[in-house]
């Protein structure tokens, strides 16, 4: 009797070591990849934590891995994705995928003229209440939705950092609004108009280091959607949820009372809808990663793509221009080209290069 081979660990090479790195680092390893780590700082550190190898320059972790994994401040996001890309290298991306549309559309298209995968890491997709949402409302369990509201609020990693900086961070909404973006248009579809206020506002590009801001969607359903996303005091407790009001009943999530995803609708059963928190047998981390990474080796399609990262970077940079003049932004007028034509993204950058 003969046994298949094992698959070779698959070899991942993270660039940076924040915050955002120890996730990563921890979900690759459970997947049992060897990791290497190249960053400007933090690499040793990282390394001996959850034991991976350090390597000296970005052009060796480029030459050795087969997925490069970026964590890395926003603003450098495009330059790593485009070095990768042009050895061929398929990539996961921390959000947001860059800092506006036309850059978003150059990653794209490089990307696709090289037969190169990128997947941006939405991970709110892979998070139990949000997809079971997802699946329920697309089923119908409360009609059409009228309304959508979302929140997310933690403490502010901004003050004295590169997140107040919005040429590099993007602001509050870029930063932390993103993943309710994109859950609004995954949940409720494509986007026709924005609207956006902040408070306090920025002053020549720098974020207040405590600041609020709320997005209006309306979508080419039907739906409107809300969202409110704040950097709050230090201390603040991280706290998510949402309400998706249709014309059937209610679902309802929030972080704070723990209970997992609700559902009230006059006459029917909740059935299955309710997640109860111990449910959760796994990092929402580790699911994403891990569905990329099956991606990368079977060329089957991710939850997640970078038609996703580009669409959530293009609503929020809408939401910037509203703020910028008070006025509702309508998604046709907002640029001449789509992000999802990737062949006249192409043709722009050939044009412009």
């Amino acid at each position: 009797m003969t046994h298949s081979a094992e698959p070779e660990p698959l070899v991942v090479g993270l660039v940076g070591a924040g915050g955002i790195s120890q996730v990563h680092a921890a979900a690759w390893k459970q997947l049992g990849a060897h990791v290497l780590v190249h960053s400007l700082a933090g690499a040793e550190a990282l390394a001996a934590r959850h034991g991976l190898e350090v390597v000296g320059s970005l052009d060796e972790l480029l030459e050795r891995a087969e997925i490069v994994d970026i964590v890395t401040p926003t603003h450098t996001h495009e330059e790593v994705a485009l070095a990768a890309i042009a050895v061929g290298r398929n990539i996961v991306c921390e959000k947001p995928l860059t800092l506006s549309a036309e850059a978003t559309r150059r990653v794209h298209a490089a990307a696709q003229a090289a037969g190169v995968q990128i997947y941006p890491a939405h991970v709110v997709r892979y998070m139990a209440p949000y997809v079971r949402a997802k699946v329920a409302v697309d089923a119908g369990r409360i009609g059409t939705v009228a309304v959508a509201r979302f929140f997310r609020e933690g403490s502010s990693p901004a003050d004295g950092t590169w997140f107040q900086n919005e040429a590099e961070s993007g602001g509050v909404i870029m930063d932390l609004m993103l993943h309710d973006l994109d859950q609004a248009r995954w949940i409720c579809g494509e986007v026709e108009s924005v609207y956006a206020v902040q408070n306090p506002p920025s002053v020549d590009g720098i974020s207040p280091p405590f600041v609020s801001a709320h997005v209006s969607l309306t979508h080419a359903g039907g739906a409107i959607s809300h969202m409110n996303a704040t950097w709050g005091a230090l201390g603040t407790v991280f706290k998510t949820g949402f309400s998706l009001a249709g014309d059937r009943g209610v679902l309802e999530y929030s972080s704070l009372q723990n209970t997992g995803l609700v559902l009230e609708a006059q006459g029917q059963d909740e059935g299955d809808l309710t997640i109860p928190e111990a449910a959760v047998r796994e990092s929402p981390y580790l699911t994403e990663l891990r569905d990329f990474a099956e991606s990368f080796r079977t060329g089957r399609p991710a939850r997640v793509n970078a038609e996703d990262g580009a669409m959530a970077v293009y609503l929020a940079q809408a939401a910037q221009q509203s703020l910028r003049t008070g006025a509702v932004v309508t998604m046709s007028e907002f640029a001449e080209q789509r992000v999802s034509d990737p062949d006249s993204a192409h043709q722009a950058q050939e044009e412009t290069a």
